[in-house]
């Protein structure tokens, strides 16, 4: 199956702890990225707002090591199963999803 990037060339991208199935967190990737990630068992992904490609944990330290890339059914969605080091929150939280959204009435 092909994935289909949106117009910007990008692809959400979940990562998802490998021992908890804690979902860590939401980014994106263009086709470098997931190939890069492929490429090195580490992690990749596309900065919107910096333009480029990054890696996880390549100044923080907290690096993601993907075990599996898993793709959705219509290809318009990457998984990353990882075991991750550290945080994968910039907030110091293992994961970006901490935070509950109280009920909205």
């Amino acid at each position: 199956m092909e994935l289909k990037f949106n117009e910007h060339g990008l692809i959400p991208v979940i990562a998802q702890d490998a021992e908890s199935r804690e979902v860590l967190m939401l980014a994106y990737a263009n086709i470098e990225a997931i190939e890069r990630t492929i490429e090195t068992g580490f992690a990749h992904y596309f900065s919107r707002s910096r333009n480029k490609i990054w890696m996880k944990g390549e100044t923080s330290g907290n690096l993601q090591r993907v075990l599996e890339v898993r793709i959705d059914c219509d290809g318009d969605a990457v998984l990353y199963i990882v075991k991750q080091q550290g945080s994968a929150c910039h907030t110091g939280n293992f994961s970006c999803f901490y935070r509950r959204l109280e009920e909205l009435k």
